[in-house]
């Protein structure tokens, strides 16, 4: 893991953006952006009870890559991305980015372009339970 890469981990334990926040932040940094996801309530027009966050063996290899990818790509001092597996109520913490630069625009940049990858290359999977009774997957292959 480079030294811009302070954390990319998978977790079973609640996530806490004070952390990620302290390890994106040092005295030349003037811009942190933050993306907090959260588990909804509402998912395609139904009403969620909780989820369940799966993960395939290659995941944690996986969201270290997307990691060092965006550190690599944008003008950061530092990123750290943490996301949740496991039971998850509505309203708890499913993923925390975070991207710190000497300026907010390489920041913003870098957290979006973090989040965006995670989605597209890490193979977590989320099982959704509705109120209704019927279970949903999402981010299947």
């Amino acid at each position: 893991m480079s030294s811009r890469v302070r954390l990319a981990e998978i977790s079973e334990r609640p996530l806490s953006v004070d952390r990620l926040l302290a390890l994106v932040c040092d005295r030349s940094t003037g811009g942190i952006a933050i993306f907090v996801g959260v588990v909804r309530e509402r998912d395609s027009g139904s009403d969620v009870v909780s989820l369940d966050y799966t993960q395939h063996p290659t995941a944690a290899a996986a969201l270290s890559g997307s990691a060092e990818r965006v550190a690599e790509a944008h003008d950061v001092r530092a990123v750290a991305v943490e996301h949740r597996v496991g039971h998850l109520e509505v309203g708890d913490l499913a993923v925390v980015v975070a991207a710190g630069a000497v300026h907010r625009g390489p920041a913003l940049a870098a957290c979006r372009a973090l989040i965006e990858d995670l989605k597209q290359t890490v193979p977590i999977w989320k099982e959704q339970h509705l109120t209704s009774g019927d279970v949903t997957w999402v981010g299947l292959p």
